[in-house]
C-alpha cells in the first residue's frame, strides 16, 4: 500500500534528494568532531556547520550567523530562550493561547518555580488578536512575549510583525515559535522585530529529526542552558562569552546538521513563496473538497483566509482517533488525531478533550491524494453511520 504522507506539521516527509546522501557522506567520510581539532576532517565538519549556519542566516535575514545557535530540536531551542532569562517573583509573560507545549510547559515551570505571571491572550479562529489588549495586558514588570507564527491545530497564522513591534516599543524582547512556518511563510528577524527566534530542521526545512536551532539576538544576553567543552576558550572554568560556543556544549549532530544544510538549500533554492503557494493550493483545495462532507466540522480560518497548510476536522459522531487510525491501517493515510500537544487551542475550539483529526501538507503532496482523502472520508462515514 502506497502510503499518502498528511502528517508534514509533525515532522516533514519524504525529504529533498540530497539529505540522507548529506548524512552518510558526514558519517563515512568526514566523521570527527568539528572545532575539536586542526586536522582535515574536523575542518570539513566544521565547514558544514558553518555553512548550514550562513544559510539560515540568509533565509532568516540574520546578519551573522554566529547568533544562531544549534540545538537538537525547536522544544530544546524554546527551553534556552524562556529559562535563560533571570526570573524573579512578579515578573510578567504575555503569550497566546495557541502556543504548543513546548512554549506552555516551560512559562508554567517558571510560574511554579519563580512565581513568574503568565497571560494567555486568546486569538480569534483566524489567529487575529486584538493589539489594543495585547497593549493593556503588558505591564512594567512583562519580561518577555512569547507567540507562535502558525497554530499547528488550525494553520491561523498570528500577525507576528505587529507584536513584535509593539514588544519593541516597550523594550520587551520578543520570541517566536516558528515552528511551522521556518521554510514556508517569510521570516524576517530584522523586519519582524524578532529578538529570539526558535526553529526545527525537520518540518519546513526538510532537514532529519534531531536538528532544530535558536537566533539569540546580540542585544539579549541569555544564562547558558547547557555548561561545558565548547572546543575553544578551554583555559577558562566559565563558559564562553563568545558566540555560538556560549550556548553550545558538546559535540554536535554534524550528520543531522550536514542533512539540514541540503533542506535549507532546497528551500533556498525553490524560494519560500513558491513553496508558499504549492501548500496553499493545496489548502485550499482541501478545504473546498472536505466542506462538502456533510456531517463533517471543520475548524480555523474561513475558505480564502490566509493560514498554514494545516487542516482540523473531525466527523461527527466519530471519535477522531478512530477516523485517524482507520485512514492510515485501511487506506494508507497518515493524518495525526488528538489535541496535537497545544491543549489551550483545543479548549478555545470546544474539541477537547478528544480534540480533531489533523491533516497536514507539504511541498511533495498532491491534489489526487487529498481527493483520495475525501473518498476515504466518506467511506468511514457510510460504514460507520450508514
Amino acid at each position: 500500500m502506497t502510503v499518502i504522507y498528511f502528517d508534514q506539521a509533525a515532522s516533514s516527509w519524504p525529504k529533498p534528494d540530497g539529505v540522507a546522501k548529506a548524512m552518510m557522506e558526514a558519517v563515512q567520510q568526514y566523521g570527527a568532531n568539528p572545532g575539536r581539532g586542526g586536522h582535515q576532517l574536523a575542518v570539513r565538519a566544521a565547514q558544514t556547520i558553518s555553512q548550514t549556519r550562513a544559510r539560515l542566516a540568509k533565509l532568516f535575514g540574520i546578519k551573522d550567523p554566529k547568533h544562531i545557535i544549534f540545538f537538537q530540536n525547536a522544544t530544546q531551542a524554546l527551553n534556552q530562550a524562556i529559562k535563560g532569562f533571570e526570573w524573579k517573583t512578579g515578573d510578567h509573560v504575555l503569550t497566546t493561547a495557541f502556543e504548543h507545549n513546548s512554549v506552555r510547559r516551560p512559562l508554567v515551570y517558571l510560574r511554579d518555580r519563580y512565581g513568574v505571571k503568565l497571560t494567555f491572550i486568546e486569538p480569534d479562529h483566524n489567529g487575529h488578536i486584538d493589539l489594543d489588549q495585547v497593549s493593556q495586558a503588558l505591564t512594567p514588570r512583562t519580561k518577555l512575549v512569547v507567540a507562535t507564527h502558525v497554530s499547528n491545530v488550525t494553520g491561523a497564522i498570528l500577525p507576528i510583525r505587529q507584536l513584535g513591534r509593539l514588544a519593541r516599543q516597550h523594550h520587551i524582547p520578543f520570541l517566536v515559535d516558528a515552528s511551522q512556518s521556518a521554510g514556508i511563510l517569510p521570516v524576517d528577524v530584522e523586519e519582524d522585530c524578532i529578538d529570539l527566534l526558535a526553529f526545527p530542521g525537520h518540518k519546513g526545512l526538510y532537514g532529519p529529526q534531531g536538528t532544530g536551532g535558536l537566533y539569540i539576538s546580540p542585544q539579549i544576553d541569555l544564562i547558558p542552558l547547557f555548561h561545558g567543552g565548547t572546543g575553544s576558550h578551554s583555559e577558562l572554568e566559565q563558559q564562553p562569552d563568545s558566540r555560538p560556543a556560549r550556548y553550545e556544549s558538546g559535540t554536535l549532530n554534524t550528520p543531522g546538521i550536514a542533512g539540514l544544510n541540503v533542506g535549507v538549500g532546497f528551500v533556498l533554492e525553490q524560494g519560500v513563496e513558491k513553496i508558499w503557494d504549492h501548500e496553499w493550493m493545496l489548502t485550499q483545495y482541501a478545504l473546498e473538497q472536505l466542506s462538502q462532507i456533510k456531517g463533517l466540522h471543520l475548524y480555523g480560518p474561513e475558505l480564502g483566509v490566509k493560514r498554514g497548510p494545516v487542516v482540523a476536522f473531525n466527523l461527527e459522531g466519530i471519535d477522531p482517533h478512530e477516523v485517524a487510525m482507520i485512514l492510515d491501517q485501511h487506506y494508507g493515510i497518515a493524518t495525526r488525531a488528538g489535541l496535537h500537544c497545544t491543549p489551550l487551542a483545543h479548549q478555545a475550539l470546544s474539541t477537547s478533550p478528544v480534540g480533531t483529526v489533523r491533516a497536514s501538507f507539504g511541498f511533495f503532496n498532491r491534489k489526487e491524494e487529498i481527493d483520495q482523502l475525501v473518498q476515504a472520508l466518506l467511506e468511514i462515514k457510510a460504514g460507520l453511520l450508514g
